[in-house]
């Protein structure tokens, strides 16, 4: 074995029956030499996690079975405290089940993490995924102010910024497609793909349990710019999605919403969550977040009427106000 100047421990959270994608990403990170240690967090998926590893036959992976499933922000919670206090990774590189990285990944990472300036515990790498339009838009330039912490934002709708929006798209089309820099600034990002130093834990601590599911990530990262430190967007690092998220199959149709057509559990836990995380970091002034919440439900009012999806929006309002009004935690069925 070559001269490993870091050891990385790779840290990942599964549910379900999801074995056909995070045997991928096993497969893919017992092939980097300089991964040391592997914590999943099985979050009571249907089948055994522990037997299907150990059938790999490499003693690097460690599976942390619970008896009900955490969510991700307890779950990644719980695999980081395994990582920070039972390994001896100088590196965390978080991925979720369903994050393939490159098969130069991690040494482009690690190449990057030797040559960006600051301190193990002030800055961050975060590898790009593709299928992120956002994160493809800042890593070739954009700013990105136009997409994250929204001055008085609602659900991402802003009056003042209609105006401002349309002139970037009219923009976006007649810009030429610019070429990837060496790295951008984010101010927070999701967990997977993410490098950071044990340092850096040591600094911002563990995932809030409350989040449950969503935003937990944007919540947790952002600490790492409150903190002082950098995340650093490294677009030649990438990680491929071998699953499609929520949302982006759906279809967009007229007098419709996709937070309405698409109501579920994770869409009451989303919405709750930005609604809190937003109105802790994004908010200057609440009059105007005010009246962007009043234009923007007042137009899913009518569109649940056009799509008689009136129960889901006045869920998505009890949604809004949980956010609101601190009320986190794992929530009752009724909610969805």
């Amino acid at each position: 074995m070559a001269n490993i100047k870091y050891k990385v421990c790779v840290l990942t959270v599964t549910y379900a029956n999801r074995w056909q994608f995070l045997e991928q990403v096993l497969k893919r990170v017992l092939s980097f030499e300089q991964v040391t240690h592997i914590v999943v967090a099985d979050n009571a998926s249907v089948y055994s996690v522990k037997d299907n590893v150990a059938l790999m036959g490499d003693n690097r992976v460690v599976v942390l079975a619970n008896a009900e499933n955490t969510g991700s922000a307890g779950g990644y919670k719980q695999a980081i405290e395994y990582a920070y206090h039972q390994t001896d990774a100088d590196l965390i590189w978080l991925l979720d089940d369903d994050n393939l990285p490159d098969e130069n990944a991690l040494t482009c990472l690690l190449d990057k993490w030797s040559k960006v300036a600051g301190i193990d515990n002030k800055k961050a790498l975060y590898c790009l995924r593709e299928d992120r339009l956002p994160h493809v838009k800042v890593a070739r330039g954009e700013n990105p102010d136009r997409y994250y912490l929204v001055p008085d934002n609602f659900m991402g709708f802003s009056v003042f910024n209609i105006l401002k929006n349309q002139l970037y798209k009219l923009g976006d089309k007649f810009k030429k497609t610019a070429a990837y820099k060496d790295k951008a600034m984010m101010p927070y990002v999701p967990y997977g793909g993410l490098l950071m130093h044990r340092t850096l834990i040591a600094a911002i601590g563990y995932p809030d349990e409350r989040f449950y599911l969503y935003a937990d990530d944007s919540e947790y990262t952002y600490r790492i710019t409150q903190w002082g430190a950098t995340i650093w967007l490294i677009p030649s690092c990438k990680v491929t999605d071998i699953d499609r998220s929520q949302g982006l199959t759906y279809q967009a149709k007229p007098f419709h919403s996709h937070l309405l057509d698409q109501w579920s559990f994770r869409t009451y836990y989303a919405v709750r969550n930005r609604m809190y995380f937003y109105s802790k970091v994004a908010i200057r002034s609440a009059s105007v977040f005010k009246l962007n919440k009043r234009l923007y439900l007042a137009y899913l009012w009518l569109i649940s009427i056009c799509s008689s999806k009136q129960n889901e929006y006045h869920k998505l309002v009890s949604a809004v106000n949980d956010g609101l009004n601190n009320r986190l935690g794992k929530a009752d069925q009724e909610k969805f």
